[in-house]
């Protein structure tokens, strides 16, 4: 399998889950404004959407959405429990963490990163981002990760947007349980690994 990723993007999910699973998979950088993969190819000739993440199989069939790849590569290593069994009220709750964050946190983050949106609309959503953490703070108070005792796949999306709300200062400092929880997944072998492979250490 081939990750196609963009260092810090949203792909640093799949990729802190994919190294979680101990599959074996070739990581290929992507310039999402050029285009061009790491090997000069034409990335839309891979994923359509020119977006990342996408992830290969052998045989040149593609998964897109970060969502469902981390899906895909928990459910292949049922033991890693990054994703709980079907059928268990577990399971749902993680995607619905995973919800969360891909349509409440993700989505929110675009715009700050855009020259073209107003400072206006860009501090409208910085204090709408803060409430959802503080949300989130809440919610970590008596918990290890986010679906309880196991790390899970929605661990691994948080961290990522949560990086991206250190990088732009967001006022969450004074929030611990969040802040505990970010150091206890920034000290996870998977995420050092991604973070030092992506070049973001």
């Amino acid at each position: 399998m081939k990750l196609f990723f963009k260092p810090g993007a949203c792909s640093l999910s799949p990729h802190i889950v994919m190294l979680e699973t101990g599959l074996d998979f070739t990581l290929v950088r992507v310039d999402t404004a050029a285009g061009i993969t790491e090997q000069q190819e034409d990335y839309r000739r891979i994923n359509p959407k020119g977006k990342v993440p996408a992830l290969q199989f052998d045989d040149g069939t593609v998964l897109t959405e970060g969502v469902a790849i981390v899906q895909y590569l928990a459910d292949l290593k049922p033991d890693r429990q990054l994703l709980a069994p079907t059928g268990t009220l577990a399971r749902y709750q993680t995607l619905e963490w995973l919800s969360f964050i891909s349509s409440e946190l993700h989505k929110g983050f675009s715009p700050l990163f855009s020259d073209a949106a107003p400072d206006d609309y860009k501090a409208v959503l910085r204090q709408l981002l803060e409430e959802k953490f503080t949300w989130i703070d809440g919610e970590l108070k008596d918990k290890q990760w986010l679906s309880g005792l196991h790390f899970s796949a929605a661990d691994a999306y948080l961290f990522t947007v949560m990086r991206w709300a250190k990088l732009l200062k967001l006022n969450i400092a004074s929030l611990s349980a969040l802040e505990g929880w970010f150091q206890r997944v920034a000290a996870r072998p998977s995420v050092i690994e991604a973070l030092e492979a992506e070049g973001l250490n």
